[in-house]
């Protein structure tokens, strides 16, 4: 058999070299590589999550500043006498209601419920601000999920509240949604902290005198008490876990001077506000993922560069090339990968002709 002919030492055809350099360059015209955008998605993945409870929070928010938008509007479009018959039927059904705690009503008494201080049959019988948290949401009547999931929920069978002797109104909010604020931070408040509930035109301050952890069947302290005027604020706790119930009851107190909020001014946030408190943050976004965009490309663009040198070194060093590679002058780890390639061709290169010397 004839013996096989290595290539080695040989130059490349013309043909051959003209094919591999049509091949290098199909590889630069590739687009993204699967990789790529797998890092892409993860990133924006990432983003996401971290954004989410950020944004839901604001979005709820938002509607829930333009329910309480609504409702002062439908407020202010009521007569005198209408917005006074309403309170004062809200306040004949405290006055039915007995001592105690009973939260269980009958069908005929729950439709009574909600037929009062109900504007336009929306739910809404209300709001309430505490400023100490920065809370201001509306009230619905009840407390089913789908309203405190989104708002604060009032729990039938306790006061409408709309204050007076002889009442205790109770507000319940869920605490430690992904999805909304709510009541997370009720646990913040301090005894001395005070919260107002706007019902119509009228706006009832309370003082935080009380902050008690009970399990959910002890309902002694949200009883209707002889001479009270009361309201308690009431989220599940410890926060994630939701065993016990904390209660932060407020006694009525007169409205502080520079606390009162004009409710039309309350609730209307002026878009000078509004534009950079949502723009500022997605620019930044935009611009963090501009950023990585860039970077990835860069290294992509160093790594097919430093591919190419390389490639270039071995093939010259494979086919004996009369003179060394071209050495980058920059100081980065191309070049240093690239000298001792180069230095390593020049040993080799030597030692060959030392050993031809030697045969000679």
């Amino acid at each position: 058999m004839p013996p096989h002919k290595s290539n080695v030492g040989k130059p490349m055809k013309k043909e051959e070299q003209q094919g591999e350099e049509k091949g290098k360059q199909k590889k630069k015209k590739r687009g993204p590589s699967i990789s790529t955008i797998v890092l892409v998605i993860i990133l924006l993945a990432g983003v996401g999550i971290l954004l989410y409870p950020s944004v839901s929070d604001w979005w709820n928010s938002m509607h829930a500043t333009r329910a309480i938008a609504g409702y002062v509007t439908a407020v202010e479009d009521m007569s005198g006498q209408e917005k006074e018959a309403m309170l004062e039927a809200a306040k004949a059904y405290n006055e039915r209601l007995a001592n105690g705690v009973n939260f269980t009503l009958t069908e005929e008494e729950y439709e009574e419920y909600e037929s009062l201080l109900n504007i336009g049959g929306t739910g809404i019988m209300g709001y309430v601000q505490i400023s100490a948290i920065g809370v201001n949401l509306p009230i619905y009547h009840s407390v089913d999920e789908s309203v405190l999931q989104i708002a604060i929920g009032h729990i039938p069978g306790s006061s409408l509240p709309v204050g007076g002797e002889r009442t205790h109104a109770i507000l319940s909010g869920h605490r430690g949604l992904p999805s909304a604020k709510l009541f997370s931070d009720l646990d913040q408040m301090v005894e001395g902290d005070t919260f107002t509930v706007n019902i119509m035109d009228q706006t009832t301050t309370y003082m935080v005198d009380q902050i008690r952890i009970v399990l959910p069947e002890e309902t002694d302290e949200l009883a209707i008490r002889d001479g009270r005027d009361y309201c308690t604020l009431v989220t599940c706790t410890p926060y994630g876990i939701n065993t016990h119930r904390m209660l932060v009851r407020g006694r009525r107190i007169d409205n502080i001077a520079g606390e009162v909020v004009v409710v039309a001014e309350a609730v209307r946030i002026p878009t000078y506000v509004v534009i950079p408190a949502v723009g500022v943050p997605l620019l930044f976004i935009l611009l963090v993922f501009l950023c990585a965009a860039l970077f990835v490309a860069f290294l992509r663009r160093k790594l097919v560069l430093f591919s190419d040198r390389l490639c270039e070194t071995i093939d010259n060093m494979l086919n004996g090339a009369s003179a060394p590679p071209q050495v980058c002058e920059e100081e980065t780890l191309f070049y240093k990968i690239n000298h001792r390639l180069v230095r390593l061709y020049e040993v080799m290169r030597e030692t060959r002709e030392s050993t031809a010397k030697k045969r000679a």
